[in-house]
């Protein structure tokens, strides 16, 4: 069963999503974990940059004497809320196990090395597999609902994670933050994105339904969208 997924990101304007570089400084930037907790998700995910962003640790040792089968392993199952992470090839060592109290979960494919299992073992990390080089986002969220009972799941970034659910046609909702502020400058994060490689790729969206506008103070505006996607778009 798939979760509900709703993309919560906070932009400018003009879509840009690094707030150092937006104009005027501090436009919003308290509002996102205010609607975070409201939205009362059983996780959030992010992907593997913005991931690093949160880590502490320095990459775990390259090599151990133990093996490891290829299973799901969690440290804790019955938390109010989970952090999930996409590290496709094992990238992140972590130096924590939470993120403001709510433990990681780390989606790997089976190409990660035995020794940053154990280093993830080590620092009470859980992990789940979903795939064997490259990470099946129906196959990640089919895991977190069976596993950990998660219903509600928010998708925060970055960028090339949430262009990622979108063109897989897995995002139920949108809802955006839009601040009062301008970044006007290229190469900063957007709210969707992609690799070069997948440039060419659409979003099988049919449908984008504005459900609710909120006000939320000083010129900043909740939008959110209701997205209908394409049925084959899920099957493929």
């Amino acid at each position: 069963m798939k979760p509900q997924i709703i993309c919560l990101m906070a932009s400018s304007v003009d879509g840009r999503t690094h707030h150092s570089r937006w104009r005027p400084k501090g436009a919003g930037a308290d509002l996102f974990e205010r609607v975070h907790e409201e939205l009362g998700g059983d996780a959030w995910l992010i992907g593997r940059v913005t991931g690093s962003e949160f880590a502490k640790g320095k990459p775990y040792p390259a090599s151990t004497s133990q093996t490891f089968l290829r299973e799901n392993w969690f440290a804790q199952c019955d938390a109010k809320a989970y952090g999930v992470v996409l590290d496709a090839h094992g990238k992140i060592g972590w130096g924590r196990s939470d993120i403001g109290g709510d433990p990681i979960v780390v989606v790997l494919t089976e190409s990660v090395s035995d020794a940053h299992l154990a280093g993830l073992r080590g620092e009470g990390v859980s992990y789940v597999f979903a795939g064997k080089s490259e990470i099946d986002l129906a196959l990640t969220l089919e895991i977190l609902n069976r596993e950990l009972g998660v219903k509600r799941l928010l998708l925060e970034g970055g960028g090339a994670a949430n262009g990622a659910f979108l063109r897989a046609g897995l995002v139920d909702e949108l809802d955006l933050i839009l601040c009062p502020a301008v970044d006007g400058a290229r190469g900063a994060p957007l709210v969707f994105d992609s690799t070069d490689g997948e440039s060419d790729q659409r979003a099988p969206v049919t449908a984008m339904t504005l459900e609710s506008t909120t006000p939320l103070g000083g010129g900043a505006l909740l939008l959110r969208y209701l997205i209908t996607n394409d049925p084959a778009a899920a099957s493929r």
